[in-house]
């Protein structure tokens, strides 16, 4: 009675064994193709893969790792799993990393230096063989000791030198550009900016990238239109309430992320002030929430797509022999229009763009 149990269980459970007789190959084949060696005969993995889909076998990844002292995982560190910015780039990743043969561990640091510590340690126990650092901002003292055990790491925007690091630069200034100039077609020139942390370079880039675009189109900033936020709903909220207090107010308001500009609107819903009749507010990231907006938000699209493409090919340029590593990997951005933008206050048809600066 006890073998009969065994018998069913060994029946369920199919191992790599039954796997190399159902494809007729050796097992050597099997554990091969399983760990993605580029050597296998294209028609034998297919025979390999076959029989894996028809035993319902799945391969044991600990041993795997044991044997080849490859974990197949890539580790992925985010700032905040809140912000729908995250969740779909995490979406991405996988996808993007399942299609090529890895899992992934994932870690959200809430901007918090501890978190980070704990996510590393993560990494660390799990063995993983690449980590994503998608923070927007690095802790390099954490980070040395991934790098100490030859671990590769991708970064976004800026990243320590060394031969295991790549980074991924945003071409920021593409879509914040095309943003002031829909702005400034509409017929405004009272413009203001709300900022993410400003110890972010990210941050500090997105505002750069607004002031140059701005002094394209001829326009000046008013410095009480520029101001500091967090990156939250509650970052906008607080940063659109003091804009309110100026003097004299804008006609147009950009924000460094979506999760900003969804607070700005927040904002205005309860003064009286309409969207875009009274303020055209702009979004930057273009996250799936912002088209469904009340009215839908117009916004820079950054593809999280793209991001984790990106990531997950800087990864696997330093982890697979056939590959070729790059230092640097490119993402760009546009302009979505949608209806959070309109002419400006007391302006019945668009005024002629200001004459732009030579590039």
């Amino acid at each position: 009675m006890a073998r009969a149990k065994r018998n069913r269980t060994a029946q369920r459970r199919p191992d790599i064994h039954a796997v190399a007789r159902h494809a007729k190959v050796s097992i050597a084949t099997v554990s091969r193709t399983i760990n993605k060696v580029p050597t296998v005969d294209p028609k034998l993995a297919q025979r390999v893969w076959k029989a894996i889909e028809d035993l319902g076998f799945s391969p044991n990844t600990q041993a795997r790792t044991l044997v080849s002292g490859k974990s197949r995982l890539l580790g992925l560190i985010v700032s905040e799993i809140t912000n729908p910015f995250f969740p779909e780039l995490i979406q991405g990743f996988e996808e993007v990393a399942v299609e090529n043969g890895y899992e992934i561990l994932i870690g959200s640091t809430n901007y918090d230096p501890r978190r980070m510590e704990i996510c590393i340690q993560r990494m660390l126990e799990r063995k993983v063989d690449g980590v994503a650092v998608m923070t927007f901002g690095i802790e390099t003292p954490l980070l040395d000791r991934l790098a100490a055990r030859d671990v590769p790491l991708v970064f976004v925007d800026n990243c320590p030198k060394g031969f295991l690091f790549s980074s991924i630069e945003v071409d920021y200034f593409h879509g914040i550009r095309e943003g002031v100039q829909h702005l400034a077609v509409l017929g405004h020139r009272k413009i203001g900016f709300i900022s993410g942390p400003l110890h972010l370079y990210s941050s500090q880039a997105r505002q750069k990238a607004f002031l140059r675009a701005l002094a394209e189109v001829g326009l000046e900033v008013h410095p009480e239109w520029l101001r500091e936020g967090n990156h939250t709903l509650e970052g906008g909220i607080a940063a659109m309430k003091d804009t309110l207090r100026a003097a004299d107010l804008p006609t147009a308001i950009m924000c460094s992320n979506d999760m900003t500009a969804i607070g700005v609107l927040h904002a205005l819903y309860g003064t009286g002030y309409k969207v875009p009749q009274d303020f055209s507010v702009i979004g930057f990231d273009d996250v799936n929430i912002a088209q469904f907006m009340l009215p839908p938000l117009t916004s820079v699209m950054m593809s999280r797509r793209e991001l984790a493409r990106c990531a997950v090919m800087a990864l696997r340029d330093h982890l697979e022999p056939q590959a070729s590593a790059q230092q640097r990997y490119g993402v760009t951005t546009r302009l979505t229009v949608r209806q959070s933008t309109g002419y400006p206050r007391q302006k019945a048809r668009p005024a002629s763009l200001p004459k732009a600066s030579a590039r």
